[in-house]
């Protein structure tokens, strides 16, 4: 059929158009998560207003406040940058775990994740981080898990009114060494009200942190960005030798990959060394890496 110059140029143009925009249908969605730090790992000196500014300045829309902070300050400050509460850390677990084997020390650490659960609820976070205890200096893993689990388990009630969860985080406390065993100790409390905080960085010592969030799944309640170097640490080395985001050996691909299919789209929450964040310039290097994590 023979088409007059104009009408061929019409449909030409068509044809372009559709080859166009058919590449937009078929691209992967743009993970949704929302960039957080834990505001003890901010490096930027100043006031906790000034620390925020700095943060929501680099691009962060959250911070991880700890628990006992001032509680009055924490507010004026979230409220004044506009920054949200992503989650809160609890401030006693390491120095009174709840798997001491002494009651007094378990109780201040009992209160003291108490204290972290009213802390996220006046701030407006849905999750508390807890470390669950420590098994090492005279205490077993078995005792570790028994005790921890009996304090936790009188906190749930607490949470629930309150409205807000239990993360457990997997950390070098000797105590939760596979992915297994992380969701042997959720399930053990059978409640909606304790989940998973997973730490990517933290999982490296142990294997890939894609198969623990194979593992947990729809349990991980938050997550922690941080990066994991398999190279033995120099003898005296420190936290802040922890590699840069993207300079590391986690398999970001993949962990992204396992991300999406557990279905999280939540909080990243961002525990780098404090160095890495000692001017506003630092902090944007390090939102620029998380956003090249989320793309990959």
């Amino acid at each position: 059929m023979h088409l007059p110059r104009r009408s061929f140029l019409q449909l030409a143009a068509g044809a372009a158009a559709a080859l166009t925009f058919r590449p937009a249908v078929a691209a992967t969605p743009r993970r949704s998560y929302r960039k957080a730090i834990m505001y003890s790992t901010i490096g930027v000196k100043g006031s906790v207003l000034e620390k925020l500014r700095a943060m929501k300045a680099a691009g962060f829309v959250g911070v991880e406040p700890l628990g006992g902070m001032n509680r009055e300050e924490m507010v004026a400050a979230l409220q004044e940058t506009g920054l949200a509460a992503a989650s809160v850390c609890c401030h006693t677990h390491w120095v009174k775990p709840l798997s001491a084997p002494d009651e007094p020390t378990r109780k201040i650490g009992y209160d003291g994740l108490i204290h972290s659960l009213q802390d996220a609820k006046a701030y407006g976070a849905t999750s508390v981080l807890l470390v669950p205890g420590v098994a090492r200096n005279g205490v077993t893993y078995q005792q570790c898990w028994d005790r921890s689990v009996a304090e936790i388990r009188r906190a749930i009630p607490v949470a629930r009114d309150l409205g807000v969860k239990i993360a457990i985080e997997n950390v070098g406390n000797d105590f939760i060494l596979s992915p297994q065993q992380a969701v042997d100790y959720v399930d053990a409390f059978a409640s909606e009200w304790v989940g998973w905080h997973f730490d990517i960085g933290n999982a490296g010592r142990y294997g890939p942190a894609e198969a623990w969030i194979q593992a947990l799944g729809k349990r991980i309640v938050r997550i922690h960005i941080k990066d994991y170097s398999a190279k033995p640490a120099e003898p005296g080395a420190k936290a802040a030798a922890r590699p840069k985001l993207l300079d590391g050996d986690t398999n970001w691909p993949a962990v992204m990959r396992a991300l999406d299919a557990a279905g999280y789209r939540d909080w990243a929450i961002t525990e780098q060394p404090s160095n890495q964040t000692a001017t506003v310039e630092d902090a944007r290097d390090m939102t620029a890496r998380m956003d090249r994590i989320f793309a990959s």
